[in-house]
């Protein structure tokens, strides 16, 4: 494990696979499809599916205590964070992770964003200081976290930025998807 991740409190597998999913997002370029990836636990993959693990080139000595990122199906770009809000996955996954681009407008821009999302997008996408930026985010079952974020104007394996909660809203969609639908219907 490297140096900057032993330090990071969260789950050092998933942050892991988040910045192995920021990798291969970085090496397809800019202005991709946002993406969507099941988490699930390399030991039990190699178990599971064994003739799958070998093509990956897993085994039993680098399974233990990571994550393997299985990629999905295309969701409607137009329709990304709601169609991920239909989404729920089976126990056999042991949390998912996001890739979007978004653009950024500085916190003082916030009061002038119009109302119409139409014209928001507009207005975002003339404004000055807008920045383009790709987050990656993880969500595990026990709820822990982590997120990868790259500037389009710092693209370099060296200006990404981690941490547990970068992306607030984003977490907590994919966080939902986690649930099990037996457990809303006791609150």
């Amino acid at each position: 494990m490297s140096e900057e991740l032993a330090d990071l409190d969260t789950d050092p597998a998933l942050a892991v696979a988040v910045l192995e999913i920021e990798k291969h997002a970085a090496g397809l370029g800019w202005d991709q499809a946002g993406r969507l990836y099941a988490l699930v636990d390399t030991a039990e993959l190699v178990r599971r599916e064994p003739a799958l693990a070998s093509a990956m080139g897993l085994d039993d000595a680098s399974a233990d205590g990571s994550l393997t990122p299985v990629e999905q199906e295309q969701l409607p770009q137009d329709r990304f964070e709601s169609t991920l809000a239909t989404i729920t996955w089976g126990p056999e996954v042991a949390g998912c992770a996001a890739v979007v681009e978004r653009l950024v407008l500085p916190p003082d821009a916030d009061d002038d964003i119009p109302d119409d999302p139409t014209a928001a997008a507009a207005y975002a996408a003339q404004h000055p200081d807008r920045q383009e930026v790709r987050m990656v985010v993880g969500v595990m079952r026990d709820g822990s976290s982590y997120c990868a974020m790259r500037l389009r104007a710092h693209d370099d394996d060296h200006s990404v930025v981690g941490g547990a909660d970068l992306v607030p809203e984003l977490i907590e969609l994919l966080g939902a998807t986690l649930e099990d639908p037996e457990d809303e219907d006791d609150r």
